[in-house]
């Protein structure tokens, strides 16, 4: 980064330099006894809960060294995740985060690419199948041998004997948090985040949604994952609001949650706010009546869930979300249109330059191409993969998403599809996007995902997966996609009824495991329109 944006950033008072642990503290000192932390029924002050990671910061030191290291917290939504987090930044090592349901495999290449000196897991006690998976991905992985132990409050019961730690590598200072992508196409990558970086996120968000002390921030999201380390975890501790949290998922617990505590702001996946538009609700007040502002993220919101939210929801704004671990986020605001808050993911946060990349390499201020960015919340590259994060770097400093989308005169960005996400049909590029939108908007239709199906003379033909509450016919479905207006040329050719969807920390869908796992059930992939139909529940044309 050149040294003139970063001037910029921090004139703009973006960048302050101060550290979330010292920010915290500050607000320690200003009412130890104000509320910190709900979670489970348990609750503590920002007293107890400092005082609480200072105990076990002494023991991260203990088992860690002093050298500055990764350590892994793979807890479940808890108020352990929080002490450990904190005892970590306090211990003076870096966190690395990760979601309870990362695979043993990515596991292990998370701990051989970044080299943590401990990993903090659940207690063998509570018969966790992700601390046995921690245990046997530490073991099997090619590198120096990890220190694992198990969080229990404000204590940590390692797995054996310290093993003092043999390198003397450090993290670089402008490694403040480590962070894992979702992995819907390979392995994850590690995502690194400066303070700055990070604390330019929470003050825009802050100044966004009007967040303070007196504005409990509600976190069904996993801390694992970026959305709830970012706007959960580092956010409620920046701005000193309490942060209640939910682990297992359960749309009329989140609703008691947020009314009981007068929630005011959250982050979450598509599936939880078309949950909660769903869930049975006797009180005499709206659902969310205390929460202003959703943040709908992770997976396309279709535009019949917002107009429906309007009705369900009348108390909370309702936004999409887009952004990634790696950082940027779009949101819509108070002044967006109707029709900007269906079809658009909003604009920037401040200081967010997005672009297009056409398909020549042009960056452009508006059109239609690949979105990248570049701002004062954008990560800082991939820890140990200098050379995969070069590759995606264009233009001066310009981070490639990955993302299609369309930006208007206005800046608003309208995500069209993924690069990797194109169904490919005879040699013609699809986005899933319209189609997904069109079926969702379907009144007995839970969830969708548009895949590519093998075709021996097309390449792929449009498979529409779906989950819905009866039984639907193609026919039916093709019918209803006409009458959304859908264009004929994005009409799905083959309806596969699944009861639900492989998914990502973030409630993306994971895409390439679903169409494998269908193409398998299928046997083999049609190869003609006029192929007969296969069983009731998987249809093609």
């Amino acid at each position: 980064m050149s040294d003139n944006r970063a001037q910029h950033y921090r004139l703009a008072g973006w960048w302050t330099g101060v550290r979330l642990i010292d920010r915290f503290e500050s607000h320690v000192g200003e009412g130890g006894d104000q509320l910190a932390l709900v979670s489970g029924g348990h609750s503590m002050t920002r007293s107890e809960l400092w005082h609480a990671a200072g105990e076990a910061a002494e023991q991260v030191r203990s088992l860690a060294g002093t050298t500055r290291r990764p350590v892994v917290i793979h807890l479940p939504n808890c108020a352990d995740w929080m002490v450990m987090f904190l005892a970590v930044l306090r211990a003076g090592h870096v966190p690395a985060t990760t979601p309870v349901t990362t695979p043993e495999a990515h596991l292990r290449h998370i701990f051989e690419l970044t080299g943590p000196a401990l990993v903090v897991c659940e207690g063998q006690n509570r018969g966790s199948s992700s601390a046995e998976a921690v245990r046997r991905a530490a073991a099997a992985a090619d590198c120096e041998p990890i220190a694992v132990a198990a969080a229990e409050g404000s204590r940590l019961k390692p797995d054996g004997p310290p093993t003092p730690p043999t390198t003397t590598a450090e993290v670089p200072e402008a490694t403040a948090h480590l962070m894992f992508t979702s992995s819907t196409t390979g392995p994850p990558k590690a995502v690194s985040h400066s303070e700055d970086s990070l604390a330019a996120l929470n003050i825009q968000f802050a100044e966004r949604f009007d967040l303070s002390q007196g504005t409990p921030v509600f976190m069904p999201s996993p801390l694992g994952h970026s959305v709830g380390a970012i706007h959960g975890c580092r956010l409620s501790l920046y701005v000193g609001a309490p942060l209640i949290l939910q682990d297992e998922w359960d749309a009329g617990v989140a609703l008691e949650l947020v009314a009981g505590h007068r929630a005011d702001f959250t982050a979450a996946a598509t599936p939880f706010l078309l949950d909660l538009a769903n869930a049975h609700w006797d009180a005499s007040e709206p659902k969310l009546a205390s929460m202003r502002s959703f943040l709908c993220g992770g997976a396309q919101v279709p535009p019949a869930l917002i107009r429906r939210c309007r009705a369900e929801l009348p108390n909370t704004f309702v936004t999409p979300l887009w952004g990634m671990t790696e950082g940027g986020l779009t949101t819509c605001v108070s002044t967006s249109t109707e029709s900007q808050l269906e079809t658009t993911v909003g604009v920037g946060l401040p200081g967010l330059e997005l672009r297009i990349l056409d398909a020549e390499g042009a960056l452009g201020d508006s059109g239609s191409g690949e979105l990248v960015m570049r701002g004062p919340g954008v990560f800082n590259g991939y820890y140990g993969q200098p050379e995969l994060y070069a590759a995606e770097i264009v233009g001066d400093g310009f981070f490639r998403t990955g993302d299609l989308a369309r930006i208007d005169a206005d800046g608003y960005v309208s995500i069209t599809g993924r690069l990797k996400d194109l169904i490919i049909r005879g040699a013609v590029n699809i986005s899933p996007v319209e189609t997904e939108n069109a079926i969702a908007a379907h009144p007995d239709v839970v969830g969708v995902a548009v895949i590519g199906w093998p075709d021996e003379r097309l390449g792929e033909r449009i498979c529409a997966a779906v989950h819905a509450r009866v039984a639907l016919g193609l026919d039916e479905l093709l019918a209803f996609c006409a009458e959304q207006g859908l264009p004929r040329r994005y009409w799905p050719e083959r309806l596969v009824q699944v009861d639900g969807f492989p998914r990502t920390a973030a409630g993306k869908i994971r895409k390439q495991q679903l169409r494998d796992e269908l193409v398998a059930a299928a046997g083999t992939a049609e190869t003609t329109l006029g192929s007969s139909a296969g069983p009731s529940r998987d249809t093609n044309r």
